[in-house]
């Protein structure tokens, strides 16, 4: 039972590695999110090996080499993102802090991994599109819940497959338990972590564009609340948005950290994929009301009507995906015109969002 998201790190499955051992060493660098132990398992099961780490937090450091033993201490950021050998640096900085972190990884001639949401604002979103055209680097983001979820990674290839025709309707839950006592002071602050639209609302974005196959969206409308924190006036603590792809699909999500304590999870994250021919539902992190566990998708076409129970069966091929790409100079894990407009949608969003 995990009752909060913060170090929230799915079960590693196992994989055959994309590398041989020590071909692929990475540096991680700034660790204010708990979301780069996810990322950096989610590498070293493809076969990279984390080299360096580094945060100006002695207890962060020694918190993480508990769990990557294999890693260094590095004594400045410098060191860790200067070797020759480390070809790729992953991060997870104070969400307003990513882009500047990210522009200094690839000045350096390293590829950049960074947690969602990757960026804030749309000066951040411009110096990295740029920085990245003139290094050739990569600016890869971690938008876990599609890349780190095995229902998601089962849906997306289901959709390939044709099982439920053309994607018409993407409808996304993402409710989070918000847990105070553990979040730093920077998560409460707008300036920081960029709102809920921006932050987890990324998440749902991305998949929207994903599942529909299109490659830019209109925000038709977004809404962001504090309905029930009034001791952190700077938290929007509910958030929805909908929709219109560049293909005509409609998408619709909503976002909240409501998740009530008595759940056995931090947050009972769903998705709906309507298509001309059947429907995806996906019930990612458990089954509500029994001991299941998570990896629940329920699929209905012209030709069946199916549970499928995927936990551990399906994996999570955009790792070793990534570090091919960063070898082989590809774009097979996801494309960078995709991770810069899932970016851009969130932080509009935020930005024309009516507060209720």
């Amino acid at each position: 039972m995990l009752k909060d998201g913060m170090y929230y790190s799915p079960e590693p499955v196992s994989t055959r590695p994309v590398v041989e051992k020590g071909e692929f060493p990475i540096a991680a660098v700034a660790l204010d999110h708990g979301h780069i132990y996810g990322m950096c398992e989610g590498l070293c099961g493809a076969g990279a090996n984390v080299k360096w780490v580094w945060d100006p937090d002695p207890k962060k450091r020694e918190r993480f080499l508990k769990s990557f033993p294999e890693a260094k201490e590095a004594r400045s950021e410098e060191e860790a993102i200067s070797d020759p050998e480390v070809r790729f640096v992953a991060g997870a900085a104070v969400t307003s802090e990513r882009c500047a972190l990210g522009l200094r990884v690839m000045e350096a001639g390293k590829d950049y991994f960074t947690d969602k949401a990757p960026l804030t604002t749309l000066t951040q979103l411009d110096a990295a599109k740029k920085t990245a055209a003139a290094t050739g680097r990569k600016y890869a983001v971690y938008y876990s819940e599609r890349l780190h979820v095995e229902t998601a990674v089962f849906a997306g290839q289901l959709i390939e497959q044709g099982a439920i025709g053309r994607v018409i309707q993407v409808l996304g839950l993402g409710p989070h338990r918000l847990s105070p006592s553990i979040r730093p002071d920077w998560f409460f602050l707008k300036e920081k972590y960029g709102g809920i639209l921006c932050d987890i609302g990324s998440h749902q974005i991305e998949q929207i564009l994903y599942y529909t196959g299109a490659k830019d969206a209109d925000i038709s409308y977004s809404r962001i609340a504090n309905y029930n924190h009034p001791e952190y006036p700077e938290l929007d603590d509910f958030g929805d948005a909908s929709l219109v792809t560049d293909n005509g699909a409609a998408g619709y999500f909503r976002v909240d950290w409501f998740t009530p304590d008595g759940l056995q999870m931090w947050g009972d994250g769903r998705s709906v994929i309507l298509g001309t021919e059947g429907f995806i539902e996906q019930r990612k992190y458990m089954n509500l009301g029994t001991n299941d566990g998570p990896g629940h998708l329920f699929l209905a076409n012209g030709r069946e009507e199916t549970h499928y129970n995927v936990h551990g069966k399906v994996g999570y091929p955009f790792f070793g995906e990534l570090i091919l790409d960063c070898l082989n100079r590809t774009e097979n894990a996801m494309t960078q015109e995709h991770a810069f407009k899932a970016a851009e949608l969130c932080v509009k969003a935020q930005a024309q969002a009516q507060k209720l």
